[in-house]
């Protein structure tokens, strides 16, 4: 990999981790349109229909599976971290810059981790700006993440009223994404009919609470169907002080897919993927259940010295990458196997 671009990852990493976000300075103010029509393909950071980057294989030129019985609804992260004056609360849909990086992280990093499991729909939504989790201002933060979810919730029932046809659904999400995945769920699958489609849901990167929903419960095994699967991932040893903790918040160990609190060693972990996709780092991180987060040790790889944070979050899926795509179509394989 190129140095200098390691560098600039590696900073990345610690500077969301550690720096402060400038975003909306003023209250939240709603010019935007009412809603995104998502037949549009181009509001669709993947979709089956076209070619992006979710069709992506680490180290290979391959093209995912055709034909594949099952799909998954993802997610993606806050992307929008913007500097400057005059910053919206919520981006426009179809700001060219932001669904690029979009494009070319998120979709790239994390949501080619589901591509064996089944057909890719992640929509494009106006994000809550980075800044909407820590600022003072919490009635426009309220109004920024109702607007994103309003959008999610939007593109989901389009992808159920036209591609679903009752087929299995993995719903993936990552932090902010989390953020709203976890009231999709609790919309359309909690005690509802549709909760027998639902194989798993990867809801990464955000505590949520083992009792978060009345009727789905957590995964305790590698093919456990119809339940729930999440982790925040930092620094052995070290516990944060600023976000919920605890036995009450979920965390899944990815590397043996139960809730143990046993550790299990780097020898298990099939690949981590970061900054160079076509790079698979097998038996590169550990993991551990403890107090309600996921220990990891810090991993090995070049220039790995200038990784300073405690907080792996933005490595929650790239550091278990392939264990996840396995695990993933694991689960499906179970769904469809218990309904031949």
């Amino acid at each position: 990999m190129n140095k200098y671009l390691l560098f600039v990852f590696l900073f990345l990493i610690i500077c969301l981790s550690s720096c402060k976000s400038y975003g909306p300075t003023t209250t939240f103010e709603n010019t935007a349109p009412e809603g995104i029509d998502y037949g549009n393909l181009a509001h669709w950071a993947a979709h089956p229909d076209k070619r992006d980057n979710s069709d992506l294989i680490p180290g290979s030129d391959a093209a995912p599976a055709l034909n594949l019985a099952a799909d998954v609804f993802f997610i993606h992260p806050t992307i929008y971290n913007n500097k400057g004056k005059n910053l919206a609360w919520n981006p426009s849909i179809s700001d060219s810059v932001l669904n690029n990086r979009v494009d070319n992280s998120t979709i790239k990093f994390q949501a080619s981790a589901f591509n064996a499991a089944g057909r890719v729909f992640a929509p494009r939504y106006r994000q809550a700006h980075l800044v909407s989790y820590t600022t003072d201002d919490k009635a426009s933060a309220k109004k920024a993440f109702a607007l994103a979810y309003s959008d999610v919730k939007n593109a989901f029932e389009h992808y159920l009223k036209y591609y679903n046809n009752g087929r299995p659904i993995i719903i993936a999400s990552h932090s902010q994404g989390t953020t709203h995945g976890g009231p999709l769920i609790k919309e359309f699958f909690d005690g509802t009919p549709l909760q027998q489609q639902l194989v798993a849901a990867y809801l990464i990167g955000i505590p949520v609470p083992k009792n978060y929903f009345e009727r789905i419960w957590p995964c305790e095994d590698p093919e456990g169907l119809n339940c729930i699967i999440s982790w925040r991932t930092f620094k052995s040893g070290y516990i944060p002080d600023d976000r919920p903790i605890g036995d009450d918040i979920l965390v899944t160990n990815p590397l043996n897919w139960t809730l143990d609190t046993t550790y299990v060693s780097k020898v298990r972990n099939k690949g981590a993927v970061l900054r160079n996709f076509d790079k698979v780092l097998p038996r590169r991180v550990d993991a551990q259940i403890h107090n309600g987060v996921l220990w990891a040790n810090k991993p090995t790889f070049p220039w790995s010295f200038l990784l300073r944070t405690k907080n792996y979050h933005i490595a929650d899926i790239n550091f278990y990458y392939m264990n996840i795509k396995l695990n993933a179509k694991r689960r499906v394989d179970k769904w469809l196997e218990a309904r031949n």
